[in-house]
């Protein structure tokens, strides 16, 4: 169709084009609008007749989306794919604002119910174990592990025990186990078992299948107690942090293994796998045409369809190329939802103006994505220039000196939020009462600087050192910063920290560089090779907070073969101390929460980093669109389909 390939083709100006000319036709609303698009070449024209709010027959809802997924295999699919996934597979455990909530299970497990537990066993040489490390290895003669959950800190002599080749030793394993909720079935109307789970694990663990084998191998056994309940057992000496998710979902060995007949490798390719796979969702598939359209239709075994769920009848997925193509295509009339994904930001002023008109109704959440300003606090040896930032004082005053707020306002209009620490507010874990909060305030920041020993005293509008330790009188406080080449907002994040640090006294010169360049490997790389002044560039935060990014052992340098991720080369003993111990307590106890809280205090007071905002995700919808809660830290954005509707 004309308006399908027309929409594939719009770019950032012809979105503008698009919107420019829907506004202008918003002053008496007629039952026809004529959209006139530039694209390259020649005038197209495109008619759009809206919707009636009540339509007779089926109620279906169209969702536009970024890119047309490979496959929907849960074991061989693309990223694409994690919307359409939402609506064949319920679960089987949703993840919305860092809470766990169990979909087709009774519920989560844990240590204090009692089915998550430890069980003490005894191991001999060529017994499979945990090494203090986290690999998984054979029991040999100098091998060491934690001989149980409660003291796992390699730095104490007394959490390790070595193994001397000959005398057993006894050591921990944890043990978890699931029920599923009774009368959930697949598609098909056969009913959802924990065989089923088992089935999954065994695909997800079997070579030939292209899927993470991290839990495969650190598994003892993923075995059925009845039909409804599943238990996993870890190696000695594993402890999981979130074993409450090495639940794996089930598939339908009913169909794929006992019909068909079909092998792990099979799978990959097999229609009934990875282009209509059978799930227990809201949805089941209709029909894929490639290149155009997934339709779904609902499901009639749906476990939740006495509470008059899904809330519409049929389902179709559209794709364009671009977050820029998805805004057209919803602008164009031919879908109802439309997901531009990540990097749909500087599309916000158009989305505001569209919506200030009633064309459409924009939905925001923070996202779990934040930038922050790294310091070049300890550089590789080779990278000769003064210890600016050596001082804490410098690097708090950094913090005043730069005016965050006013990024989020330029950057995401306002809908973004200042960071405070490297997690959000949201959080469970975040430590509001024990943070070291940095206001925009450049005379404080000018006053830390001048008690460190910077000064001005040549007029020229840049700080000299005077009495500043390690760095000879005189030198300029010329800095440089480092970007990412060809990415307006991280010019315009860099234009706002030069003209703030200007103000302070701090000369800036930017240096961008390709992406490939940017990020590449130490000891070349100038990221983590250790080789820059400043720079910033995007935390992706997930489940546990990050506090080991800034652990001594994770400074890039020949010992780790460059592959840390403290770029900063910031180490302090305490901040060491409390993050292992953070990471080695369970989580639910005082021990990972307390230390999680004073991982935070001492960052934000020592500020390896300068956390700047938290970016903003995108869902944009018709007006009759109701129901959806959009995604925020790491959940689709799809995570609640089956409540959304249609007025």
């Amino acid at each position: 169709m004309l308006k399908n390939e027309l929409a594939r083709q719009l770019t950032v100006a012809s979105v503008l084009t698009l919107i420019g000319v829907v506004l202008l036709g918003t002053c008496a609303p007629p039952a026809t609008v004529v959209q006139t698009v530039e694209v390259p070449g020649p005038t197209m024209v495109v008619t759009a007749t809206p919707e009636p709010t009540e339509t007779p027959g089926p109620r279906t809802l169209t969702v536009c989306q970024v890119g047309e997924p490979e496959s929907l295999y849960l074991y061989g699919g693309s990223y694409a794919a994690r919307n359409v996934l939402q609506a064949i597979y319920d679960g089987p455990i949703d993840y919305h604002s860092f809470d766990f909530q169990p979909v087709i299970l009774e519920k989560l497990p844990t240590v204090a119910d009692g089915d998550a537990y430890f069980q003490t066993v005894t191991v001999q040489a060529g017994d499979r174990v945990v090494d203090i490390r986290g690999e998984p290895v054979a029991l040999e003669q100098g091998t060491q592990v934690f001989p149980n959950h409660a003291c796992r800190d390699a730095a104490n002599p007394e959490c390790v025990v070595t193994f001397d080749g000959n005398t057993p030793i006894e050591i921990e394993r944890m043990v978890v186990s699931w029920t599923l909720k009774d009368g959930v079935t697949w598609s098909d109307g056969e009913p959802v078992t924990a065989d089923d789970s088992v089935y999954s694990y065994e695909l997800a663990c079997h070579p030939d299948t292209p899927s993470s084998k991290y839990i495969c191998d650190r598994t003892f056994s993923y075995a059925a107690a009845g039909k409804r309940t599943v238990v996993w057992t870890g190696l000695p000496g594993y402890v999981d942090d979130l074993y409450m998710l090495n639940f794996f979902s089930p598939l339908p060995r009913h169909l794929w293994e006992k019909q068909l007949r079909a092998t792990p490798a099979d799978l990959l390719n097999r229609v009934e796998s990875t282009r209509q796979p059978i799930g227990w969702g809201p949805f089941r598939i209709t029909e894929w045409v490639q290149g155009d359209h997934i339709a779904l239709e609902r499901n009639p075994f749906y476990f939740r369809a006495a509470e008059g769920l899904p809330r519409v009848d049929r389902l179709v997925f559209r794709f364009a190329p671009n977050a820029e193509g998805v805004v057209a295509m919803l602008m164009a009339g031919e879908c109802d939802l439309a997901l531009p994904g990540d990097g749909a930001e500087p599309l916000l002023p158009f989305l505001k103006e569209a919506e200030g008109k009633g064309l459409l109704r924009l939905m925001t959440s923070v996202s779990n994505q934040g930038e922050h300003l790294e310091f070049g606090i300890n550089p590789v040896a080779t990278y000769k220039r003064p210890d600016f930032f050596e001082d804490v004082r410098v690097r708090q005053a950094i913090a005043h000196c730069i005016d965050r707020q006013a990024m989020v306002d330029e950057i995401t209009l306002g809908l973004g939020r200042v960071a405070d620490s490297y997690i959000p507010s949201e959080h469970p874990l975040y430590a509001a009462d024990r943070l070291t909060r940095w206001t925009y305030d450049p005379p404080m920041g000018r006053a830390l600087l001048a008690e460190a020993g910077w000064a001005d005293k040549d007029g020229n509008g840049v700080l000299e050192a005077h009495n500043v330790t390690g760095i000879r009188a005189g030198t300029p406080f010329s800095v440089t910063l480092l970007t990412i080449q060809g990415d307006p907002q991280q010019e315009t994040i860099a234009r706002m920290i030069r003209a703030n640090l200007a103000d302070c006294g701090v000369q800036v010169t930017v240096d961008s560089r390709p992406v490939r360049d940017f990020f590449a490997d130490g000891p070349l790389g100038p990221i983590y090779g250790r080789q820059f002044d400043l720079t910033f560039f995007t935390w992706e935060i997930e489940l546990t907070p990050p506090c080991y990014l800034y652990t001594t052992e994770e400074i890039p340098d020949p010992a780790n073969y460059w592959g840390g991720a403290n770029a900063s080369g910031f180490s302090n003993a305490e901040y060491d101390t409390v993050c292992r111990a953070a990471r080695a307590a369970l989580p639910g106890t005082f021990e990972y929460r307390e230390n999680h809280a004073e991982a935070q205090r001492i960052f934000t007071e020592q500020l390896p980093a300068l956390p700047l905002f938290w970016r903003v995700r995108i869902a944009v919808a018709r007006p009759e669109v109701i129901g959806l809660i959009p995604g925020s830290f790491g959940e689709g954005e799809l995570w609640n389909i089956e409540e959304v509707g249609l007025r």
